[in-house]
């Protein structure tokens, strides 16, 4: 069985937020558009959602935080999913932590990651961050790579004015590392009116500049109808634009469930379907599954209608 929702989605992602704690404080960050709890979810009860979720056709999952890897079990987490035989199973990480665990995750059934790099200078990846940890994430990154984490995503969200620069000395080293960068424009998100406007750029800005180094490109219509291209110099960059980009949430496939049991449909839009009443004090099975269903029913695009109310954020931002 495979889920379509009523726009002709399929569903086929779940991406699996198993905390709300982060180790940094970057000040764009919009926190998965989940709030802070400290009921979380059971490595067991995680498991026993994707099992219905598998059999409903969901065989792609995503884990995130937070920062995932500040849970003590994160570890026995991976190793619930990957019981099930997914198609995909990789997790989005800050890479902080990585060094001394990708070994033990890539042991229990984790594929691949995504790892946040916004800066190859030590003191802007500070001031991002709030943490002087570069180096430990650059060994994080080698240690994922040794393990056979496959494939690496480089995550790199561009803010103008602190490392927009950086552009082709990030491409350069994914490209020295066989990683695929993945440019990613800043969201308005839980982000202060103020910190977005000063430090939104549209990353048409990059797709432009690489134009004459393009030797192939590829739609990842599997999800948000994302454009992937390959450059003379073997370097792969793909491009996640949210802004006037209809297609974005046209091609969405997936649903998000929080730490402590909601199933999210839109990160942006909203609308939860609560799964913990199905899962205590005796898990339901049958109950997840028609959650389940319900919450992809619910699932709707944030159409083009809706990206005009940033229109005015926008050109505010581009008129600075």
């Amino acid at each position: 069985m495979s889920l379509v929702d009523s726009y002709g989605r399929p569903l086929t992602h779940l991406r699996i937020s198993i905390n709300s704690s982060c180790n940094y404080n970057c000040f764009y960050c919009h926190l998965e558009g989940i709030e802070k709890v400290d009921d979380l979810l059971t490595p067991s009860e995680i498991g026993i959602i994707v099992h219905v979720a598998s059999n409903l056709g969901i065989r792609k999952y995503k884990l995130t935080g937070g920062e995932p890897l500040l849970r003590s079990d994160v570890v026995e987490v991976v190793k619930e999913i990957a019981s099930v035989k997914p198609l995909d199973l990789g997790m989005t990480t800050n890479g902080y932590y990585l060094e001394n665990l990708a070994s033990k995750l890539a042991e229990v059934g984790l594929m691949r990651v995504n790892i946040s790099l916004p800066s190859l200078n030590p003191n802007r990846f500070r001031f991002i961050t709030g943490i002087n940890g570069l180096d430990k994430v650059l060994r994080g990154i080698k240690a994922a790579i040794d393990v056979g984490l496959n494939p690496i995503k480089i995550n790199y969200v561009v803010l103008k004015g602190i490392n927009d620069d950086e552009f082709w000395n990030i491409v350069e080293y994914t490209r020295s590392i066989g990683a695929i960068l993945q440019v990613i424009e800043l969201e308005p998100i839980g982000v202060p009116r103020d910190i977005f406007t000063k430090y939104y750029i549209s990353i048409s800005t990059f797709e432009n500049m690489i134009k004459e180094r393009v030797i192939r490109k590829n739609i990842r219509y599997s999800l948000h109808a994302r454009p992937i291209y390959t450059l003379d110099n073997g370097a792969i960059i793909e491009f996640v634009k949210w802004f006037c980009n209809p297609e974005f949430c046209m091609h969405c496939t997936r649903l998000r469930l929080t730490p402590d049991g909601k199933l999210k449909t839109c990160i942006i839009s909203g609308g939860e379907v609560d799964l913990k009443h199905a899962l205590r004090p005796i898990p339901k099975p049958y109950l997840i599954r028609e959650l389940i269903i319900k919450a992809n029913y619910l699932r709707k695009p944030y159409n083009k209608l809706n990206y005009l109310n940033y229109y005015s954020l926008i050109k505010q931002v581009m008129n600075t």
